[in-house]
């Protein structure tokens, strides 16, 4: 999820619509909704953030701080004109980089992987059992055979693999593949995807990696 800080509200609606045909949930708050936000979300809403855009925002200079008090997910400013001394502001507040406007979502995107790859020095496949996993966008390959996922699934299987080792929540899922802000979308929509997603992959390995259990959440598991 993408979460965007900007005065203006066509700002966010803008970005948000661009963000949802990507098919990447994202948000958009004003600054002292973000404010408040941040500082009292819970470690499960916020740890489905995948990144921060920070517009045109009066405490913009202040919010990496806060940010990264709760987050280490990637900070991008973006700025509406061209200015060396505000870009050097802005990378001494602490954001990971700096795009001028107008700029394309997927660009965006790129840039995000590109932080995130930094921060984790991993490539973008990650090998589990027999399964190849991207996190680029790519469909997985299974058993040396590309599988074609609706992009809903792609993103829970992702999110499974980055996890892989831990059993993660209904929630979690959800708040990482819809956004924290989805409250006309029933969260239960989450158990019709995973079962869709696990005989598919049930199909192609000859078995069920995905361990569920009631109250507890979910677990990739592989051989």
């Amino acid at each position: 999820m993408i979460v965007i800080v900007d005065e203006r509200e066509s700002v966010n609606e803008g970005y948000t619509a661009c963000f949802d045909r990507e098919g990447v949930s994202a948000t958009g708050l004003s600054p002292s909704d973000f404010d408040n936000w941040v500082n009292t979300v819970s470690e499960v809403d916020i740890g489905a953030v995948e990144a921060f855009l920070l517009g045109d925002c009066g405490n913009r200079h202040e919010l990496p701080r806060k940010i990264r008090v709760r987050s280490p997910a990637a900070v991008i400013a973006m700025n509406d004109s061209k200015s060396l001394d505000e870009t050097l502001e802005l990378f001494a507040a602490g954001v990971d980089d700096v795009v001028r406007k107008p700029i394309h979502v997927r660009e965006i995107l790129a840039r995000i992987q590109a932080i995130r790859g930094r921060a984790q020095a991993k490539e973008d496949v990650a090998v589990v059992g027999e399964m190849q996993v991207f996190s680029d966008g790519r469909d997985p390959i299974v058993k040396g055979e590309v599988l074609p996922l609706p992009r809903r699934e792609r993103r829970i299987l992702e999110y499974l693999v980055n996890n892989k080792g831990c059993r993660v929540t209904k929630t979690q899922i959800f708040n990482y593949v819809y956004g924290l802000f989805s409250e006309e979308i029933d969260e239960n929509v989450v158990e019709s995807h995973i079962s869709k997603l696990r005989k598919r992959l049930r199909h192609r390995l000859g078995h069920d990696p995905i361990d569920s259990q009631r109250y507890l959440g979910y677990r990739l598991i592989y051989f």
